[in-house]
């Protein structure tokens, strides 16, 4: 009788430190904070690097339950947009709480402190390293955690510094535009694109614009909410988040990344998203400078890019005035000057929008339209008075090469990032202009490198699998 009663106390005693050790548990489990929407490396040059993460409260973004309609542009049936955000389709909610990031190479390390997020900010931190060594690999750690009572969650990167200007050394970067979140092509990843991109392992980057879409189904982001829930879904697919973790991103915005369609300053509310609420948003969202929304990247000496600015400066509501200016005039002269000073061998424009088209005739809102005929004509003259200096650009859901008929100017589109998302060119429909047409989805790759001490550039269409679809190499002049 004694032996079963201590044997009785045991047990109580027992059971009542594992309830306690399970409350335990279960406290911290809803005390840990994730990096579920991944990070972003951005802007990064010889000597320098923007982080960018967000806190979460769950591991995984919300399932996908909706249906989709067919392509192109598969947009979810039924969609409830009056439903809370935390329950759509990819959702993924903020959690407060503190970040720690390091830079690490073989020489040193960069931290930057335990560090706040708050809902003002959508839980999201973006910090500015300087001081990094050129053309050198940094791994990048960082931590995330409630308090500094609470358990730790770590999430690793890597990442290569450019050369210093002077310096010859190869360079391969991809290019994309275009993804609507519902004309994703893996389901249990996402865009296979970003899974062949990483393939290739480029030394970087470059997205530009429509990386969301405000202004189409699924939810239609009318609200600050809606509108950062568009971030959070496209970011989680762990395509992009194992992607963006080994990748440096040069990231463009456009009109969709805004508000809605053909966006401009003068551009009414998109709901309650006013044009200033979506510049914010974007800010907030992107791993860029803060307020240096046009600037150039120097790749070593055969390499530099111009990321331009294509929605701040326009001048007009594209309502048709041949005389009108996207760029504005004082990013103009900057972008005289600096491609002047460029002792680069190799020279791109990167452009959100198109340049030589050409375009459909509907169409009033880039330098292919005739809305803004007497800037598109400068610039088209302006880059064929240089040597080798070549034009990407985005906005367009068809993948070409396109030569202006007057100056000789070339231009590569990327195509959308995804089969489902092209539309908007007639298949068949070659003008005198293409090189090159396909009215798919896919990205762009660039190649620079030396062949018997000669530069040379190749400018390399590949589908959304992964295959080479077109080719053209262009040797220095």
């Amino acid at each position: 009788m004694v032996y079963v009663r201590k044997r009785v106390q045991f047990t109580l005693s027992t059971l009542l430190f594992a309830f306690l050790q399970w409350g335990m548990l279960y406290s911290q489990g809803h005390e840990k904070v994730y990096f579920t929407t991944g990070l972003k490396i951005g802007e990064v040059t010889d000597t320098s690097a923007v982080i960018l993460t967000r806190l979460c409260a769950v591991e995984e973004p919300n399932p996908i339950v909706h249906r989709q309609k067919e392509p192109p542009f598969r947009e979810p049936i039924n969609f409830d947009d009056t439903m809370p955000v935390v329950q759509m389709d990819g959702g993924v909610p903020g959690a407060f709480g503190e970040v720690k990031m390091e830079l690490i190479s073989n020489s040193d390390t960069i931290s930057r402190g335990w560090t706040y997020v708050s809902s003002y900010k959508d839980y999201t931190i973006k910090n500015v390293f300087h001081g990094l060594r050129p053309y050198t690999k940094y791994k990048l750690v960082l931590s995330g955690r409630k308090n500094e009572n609470a358990p730790v969650t770590k999430i690793r990167g890597e990442f290569r510094t450019a050369p210093k200007a002077q310096e010859i050394v190869p360079v391969f970067f991809t290019s994309s535009t275009c993804q609507y979140f519902w004309d994703y092509d893996d389901p249990l990843r996402g865009f296979k694109v970003y899974d062949q991109m990483r393939n290739l392992n480029p030394d970087f980057h470059c997205q530009t614009g429509d990386y969301v879409y405000y202004d189409k189904p699924g939810p239609m982001a009318t609200t600050v909410s809606l509108a950062r829930h568009k971030w959070h879904a496209i970011n989680a697919w762990s395509s992009l988040v194992d992607f963006y973790a080994h990748t440096p991103l040069f990231i463009q915005k456009d009109d969709h990344d805004v508000t809605k369609d053909d966006a401009t300053p003068f551009s009414t509310p998109f709901g309650e998203i006013t044009f200033d609420d979506g510049i914010a948003i974007w800010k907030e969202q992107t791993p860029t400078y803060e307020n240096r929304p046009y600037r150039t990247l120097r790749y070593g000496q055969d390499l530099e890019i111009w990321f331009v600015e294509g929605r701040l400066y326009r001048n007009t509501d594209n309502s048709g005035e041949p005389q009108g200016s996207i760029w504005g005039d004082e990013q103009k002269k900057w972008f005289v000057k600096s491609v002047a000073d460029s002792d680069a061998t190799f020279k791109i424009l990167m452009s959100p929008t198109p340049v030589v088209g050409p375009d459909r005739d509907a169409k009033r809102d880039n330098h292919a339209n005739s809305t803004y005929e007497e800037e598109g004509r400068w610039l088209r003259n302006f880059i064929a008075a240089q040597k080798n200096m070549y034009i990407v650009n985005g906005d367009r859901h068809w993948q070409y090469v396109s030569k202006d008929s007057s100056t000789g100017v070339l231009e590569f589109s990327q195509g959308p990032s995804s089969d489902a998302h092209a539309q908007g060119w007639k298949v068949g429909d070659v003008r005198p202009e293409h090189e090159f047409l396909r009215v798919m989805g896919g990205f762009l790759a660039v190649k620079v490198e030396r062949v018997h001490a000669i530069a040379q550039i190749a400018f390399i269409h590949y589908d959304v699998n992964g295959n080479q679809v077109h080719r053209k190499v262009i040797l220095s002049k």
